[in-house]
């Protein structure tokens, strides 16, 4: 790079960023343009600094590593070299989207190394191919049984949709399309993977081509031929078949 890459450390614990602190000072080509104690300073500096690189602790108390990650999801996503202790979910969730991180107590060669892997994602940023990797390890490390994200394209870019947000899914060839108050989506996926993915109490199949989140319906009225018609809160009408009706009607 032209330029020194501009670093954020985040980490709870002061002896944590002191030691990233002294591995970085080692690396001229490294500025470290500021540091943070929580998530909630770590969110307003990324927003505020726009760091090439962050060193980011995993685990902190109230806004976590990946919180903090989700709330500047759709503005700026720098490379991230995660830091934490032993965790095993964490660790498989890294290793699966080809991330990088670094586990307590790390020595300087393996700092050196993690270094060396974010200057190489720092140098080929013209891909968006760790924004979506790092959209698609947030949308995976959700706690709960059922999908509660999903990663779509937008344009040249990838975004995070909360499933909370979307509106219904409705099938359009191999894909399903996302409608949302932002705009619609497409994600490639067949009906019935994403009926297996979404929580059964928030979501329901109302057609063999439909999903609908149950707390954006309106009213539902009869049709036709036993089927009827679901009116969503946006206005948006759909049909709701009688083989489905079970569904949502007693």
């Amino acid at each position: 790079m032209d330029r020194a890459i501009r670093a954020l450390i985040v980490d709870d614990e002061p002896l944590a960023r002191e030691g990233v602190r002294l591995h970085l000072a080692r690396h001229q080509d490294i500025t470290i343009v500021g540091e943070a104690g929580d998530g909630d300073e770590a969110v307003a500096l990324i927003d505020d600094l726009k760091p090439d690189l962050v060193f980011l602790d995993v685990q902190m108390p109230a806004l976590d590593g990946f919180a903090v990650l989700e709330s500047i999801a759709d503005s700026h996503l720098p490379v991230v070299v995660f830091v934490t202790a032993y965790d095993q979910y964490a660790l498989q969730a890294f290793d699966t989207h080809a991330f990088d991180y670094l586990l307590k107590p790390f020595p300087a060669a393996r700092f050196d190394e993690a270094l060396g892997r974010a200057r190489g994602e720092i140098a080929s940023r013209g891909s968006d191919a760790t924004r979506r990797r790092l959209l698609e390890l947030l949308a995976a490390r959700a706690v709960e049984s059922y999908v509660t994200r999903f990663v779509v394209r937008h344009g040249e870019r990838f975004l995070l949709v909360k499933a909370d947000d979307v509106h219904s899914f409705e099938a359009s060839g191999n894909y399903i399309r996302l409608r949302t108050d932002r705009g619609t989506y497409m994600v490639r996926m067949t009906m019935g993977e994403l009926e297996k993915k979404l929580d059964p109490s928030r979501f329901a199949r109302i057609h063999r081509s439909t999903v609908v989140n149950i707390e954006r319906i309106k009213d539902i009225t009869p049709a036709w031929h036993g089927d009827f018609e679901v009116q969503l809160a946006d206005g948006h009408r759909l049909r709701l078949s009688r083989n489905f009706r079970e569904r949502l009607l007693p």
